[in-house]
């Protein structure tokens, strides 16, 4: 359907986190956003963050995507059979064009597959890979170096690049298909995709232009937004601000002390999405003794009341945690729940000998995670209630990180969103015995170590019957729950507003990459 009336038009006189909103009108074929964030580049596997893969969706097409209760949904892969244990094979959609013109093809797969084995952002991500190969013109099988269930989820990752567009040399003899970090290439600058929306204009940190692609395969979606404005508008107030005079349509990242003043303003709507962020505390036992005893590990964990942080400092923006798995995740297992009880902390930690306490030091962002300061405070001030005196130290994430990497504090807070939308990515990086030459326990913080839950996570990796495969990460956070190896405390919400008619519910989600190629807007009169 397309629109006949005009959405109310704005102007925007100030200056919005740094850039100048200039007049415009939006008409109701034209969607305005207004972003946290814009793509850093345009070059899919330059950089892995949240603003290039929301960019991914609207100027490419993965092979298959998630749907809101984390299934996959077939894009331009529309069917898939597990060939043998190493083997998957996938029919590809015909009749796909790119924005160039070039006929989508296996070949296109092949390149976007071995490409993204050479980004040094996905290289990790898709070591598992072997190869791809391109059976016939719509028919690819991608081998992996060993049994491998979590293909499908890669398969998210895979946005079929234009091979032909982005092979051979530019003017000045470059490489088209070079990855820079950080740098002026080709692909940085370029886009083929077979997307819903071809990028029209570009001006980095200020506005990214989309014009709908006419050639687009889908023709069952509803979307029938023509055209995109994207602006990044970093502040927080400024952002909201934008959306409530009228200035964007769309906004995301709406902060838990806006979401009243968003829910009750006219005009527009709040759209508030659980998530799957686990946010909470490693302990380091390297430098504190008592944090290797389980028991003191238990009642750090029982000491800290979880629902209370979720209710009163995210004013319900988030979900208390038991474990690292929310729910529609592989291994998430209902009977684990938060059990926040201070005297059984108390016992506990009589028990183990600290029924008078000691001393921690404490470092938490305090820029990177939604109320990520007040929450590390609350945690101090709980833990003092079992005698357990916290030297809190909160500083901004550019100070944060290099300061975590040293593992020279007593206890850290960290938040981790699962790359593979997979209940084994938590254990390898937050919780596995750390290996360096491997690469296990990368961001294990405390250096804790339980070889029984590592072997079984491990087993888990390679178990191709799924049923089985979750049993056995239920398994594990049950184990991890019991041994406490990670103080979880909830998982991070997400929030969306959008104008009336924007009709943005259907296509948001946990993972935080809108489909808004499937966008509907309605007019008053509809």
């Amino acid at each position: 359907m397309t629109f006949k009336k005009t959405l109310l038009a704005s102007v925007i006189g100030a200056v919005v986190a740094g850039t100048t909103l200039l007049p415009m009108t939006a008409s109701a074929e034209t969607l305005r956003i207004g972003y946290s964030a814009d793509p850093e580049t345009l070059d899919l596997h330059e950089q892995l963050s949240g603003g290039v893969l929301r960019f991914s969706h609207l100027a490419f097409d993965p092979l298959v995507r998630w749907t809101k209760d984390f299934q996959f949904e077939p894009r331009l892969a529309t069917e898939w059979e597990q060939v043998d244990e190493t083997t998957m094979r996938m029919t590809l959609r015909e009749g796909v064009t790119f924005h160039s013109g070039n006929e989508f093809t296996a070949k296109d797969v092949v390149w976007t597959i071995e490409r993204l084995k050479e980004s040094p952002d996905y290289r990790a991500i898709f070591e598992p890979v072997a190869s791809a190969e391109a059976v016939d013109d719509y028919t690819v099988e991608i081998v992996t170096t060993e049994p491998y269930p979590l293909l499908l989820n890669l398969a998210t990752y895979i946005f079929p690049m234009d091979s032909e567009f982005y092979t051979g040399e530019t003017d000045d003899g470059s490489d088209k298909a070079e990855i820079v970090k950080a740098g002026n290439s080709f692909a940085s600058r370029n886009v083929s995709g077979t997307g819903p929306f071809i990028v029209t204009d570009r001006r980095q940190g200020v506005r990214v232009d989309f014009e709908r692609f006419e050639d687009y395969w889908d023709t069952e979606s509803e979307g029938n937004v023509s055209n995109i404005i994207m602006t990044p508008i970093a502040e927080n107030a400024s952002r909201v601000a934008a959306l409530l005079s009228g200035g964007v349509d769309f906004i995301d990242a709406v902060p838990p002390n806006d979401l009243d003043r968003v829910r009750e303003a006219d005009g527009v709507n709040l759209i508030e999405i659980d998530g799957t962020r686990i946010i909470g505390f490693q302990m380091n036992e390297e430098r504190v003794e008592a944090f290797q005893d389980a028991r003191v590990r238990q009642a750090v964990d029982l000491a800290i009341n979880q629902e209370g942080i979720a209710d009163r400092l995210m004013r319900g923006f988030a979900n208390p945690a038991g474990q690292f798995s929310p729910e529609g995740y592989s291994g998430h297992n209902p009977d684990l729940t938060p059990r926040y009880d201070i005297e059984r902390a108390k016992e506990l930690m009589a028990e183990a000998g600290y029924e008078e306490g000691f001393s921690v030091e404490m470092i938490a962002p305090n820029n990177r995670y939604v109320n990520d300061a007040q929450i590390a405070q609350a945690v101090a001030n709980m833990l003092a209630q079992i005698n357990i005196k916290v030297d809190l130290r909160t500083m901004p994430l550019a100070q944060y990180w290099p300061e975590y990497d040293t593992r020279e504090s007593d206890m850290a807070m960290i938040g981790w969103h699962a790359d593979t939308e997979d209940s084994a990515n938590f254990f390898q990086y937050l919780t596995f015995c750390i290996d360096e030459e491997t690469g296990a326990g990368q961001y294990n913080y405390g250096s804790y170590c339980n070889e029984e839950i590592d072997a079984l996570v491990t087993e888990a990796d390679s178990e191709t019957d799924l049923e089985k495969r979750n049993e056995m990460l239920r398994e594990a956070e049950a184990m991890l729950y019991e041994d406490v190896g990670f103080i979880m405390l909830h998982w991070q919400n997400l929030a969306y507003a959008a104008a009336d008619g924007v009709e943005a519910e259907p296509v948001v989600n946990a993972i935080d990459f809108p489909y808004l190629g499937d966008l509907v807007v309605k007019s008053s009169d509809d």
